[in-house]
């Protein structure tokens, strides 16, 4: 493993994403939300996807250059074109138009359409808490679990996040995928080689598999799904729906897999929604019911709060660096060349 800054980190993306076509505003965009990720200890959604989205630039899956823009408005929802570009300029404008409309209505729901891979859910959140305000984000992926009952993938692993701002204190941040874990965790395992836990994923025959390799060829278990439960995909449903269905975005049986270089433009889409606690019973009345509550949670001595774990890990990369595979910071070095 090697060691690099935060800083350097981003630079070396930057460059990587520039050199393949994306635009200045656009890489820098796209890099600081994968070093985020790694920063974060969040491997699978960091700059290891920097190779993954070059090939789909040079393959025409995503647009770098693309300009995303709000393609309508009305009351307290927008839709978001991200014109087959990447995904966190796209993003970048939902949360800014949130953000306003939340400020004057109260509350705001943004859908992003023709968009592409968006990282770690949370990440889109975080200027959302520093406003003072919750911030919900969910994302559809390219079809990789089945519907209750059934064998073809149709549903994405679909991550949803939450972010609760704190007074003088990390936020309560929330990020998961309904997936039993992230399909990016399969991608980890087949470039080193390792094998997966059962109850991770299925292969196309709808067998259990230890290889990683057969588990991305076939569909990942819904969360829950080891015993038994069909919750993990029926609020995969909810998510393919609220991400869809609003903006007319690819479902993702529509969407070719992310695994693949050649394959069509994904058209995913995304959605945030964003609330203003002032709207309601006020800003003093939401922090002492939060705090309230997270003080009865921390009286059990073995109780994390969601996110604790990832911010300390954040403070502690931008302390002294980035950990990253030998090969890839080298791969990302000639990219960046």
């Amino acid at each position: 493993m090697a060691t690099i800054s935060s800083n350097e980190l981003l630079t070396l993306a930057t460059r990587a994403l520039a050199k393949a076509s994306a635009t200045q505003a656009n890489a820098v965009s796209t890099a600081r939300g994968l070093v985020y990720a790694d920063e974060q200890g969040t491997a699978s959604h960091g700059v290891s996807r920097v190779p993954q989205y070059i090939g789909h630039m040079k393959a025409g899956r995503v647009i770098g250059a693309a300009t995303p823009a709000v393609a309508k408005q009305h009351g307290a929802c927008a839709i978001i074109d991200a014109n087959d570009g990447l995904a966190f300029p796209a993003c970048d404008l939902a949360i800014a138009t949130a953000k306003e409309i939340a400020s004057r209505q109260g509350i705001a729901f943004v859908a992003v359409k023709n968009s592409y891979h968006f990282g770690a859910a949370i990440y889109h959140l975080e200027t959302i808490a520093q406003a003072g305000m919750v911030g919900l984000a969910f994302t559809n992926s390219p079809a990789a679990m089945a519907a209750a009952g059934g064998r073809r993938p149709l549903f994405g692993t679909n991550p949803m996040a939450a972010i609760f701002p704190r007074q003088n204190a990390d936020p309560l941040a929330i990020d998961l995928a309904l997936s039993e874990v992230a399909r990016g965790k399969l991608m980890l395992a087949a470039k080193e080689g390792k094998a997966i836990p059962l109850g991770w994923a299925m292969d196309e025959d709808g067998n259990p598999t230890t290889d990683p390799t057969k588990g991305l060829k076939g569909s990942m278990a819904p969360l829950g799904a080891a015993t038994g439960s069909a919750k993990g995909a029926m609020l995969a449903l909810t998510i393919e729906l609220l991400v869809t269905a609003f903006a007319g975005a690819h479902f993702g049986f529509e969407a070719d897999s992310f695994f693949d270089v050649e394959g069509n433009k994904p058209k995913l889409g995304q959605a945030f929604l964003v609330i203003d606690p002032n709207a309601m019973g006020g800003a003093a009345v939401f922090a002492e019911r939060i705090e309230t509550l997270v003080a009865a949670m921390l009286e059990s001595e073995n109780v994390r709060l969601p996110g604790a774990r990832r911010y300390d890990l954040q403070r502690k990369s931008e302390r002294d660096g980035v950990s990253l595979p030998d090969a890839l910071l080298a791969q990302l070095r000639t990219l960046a060349e």
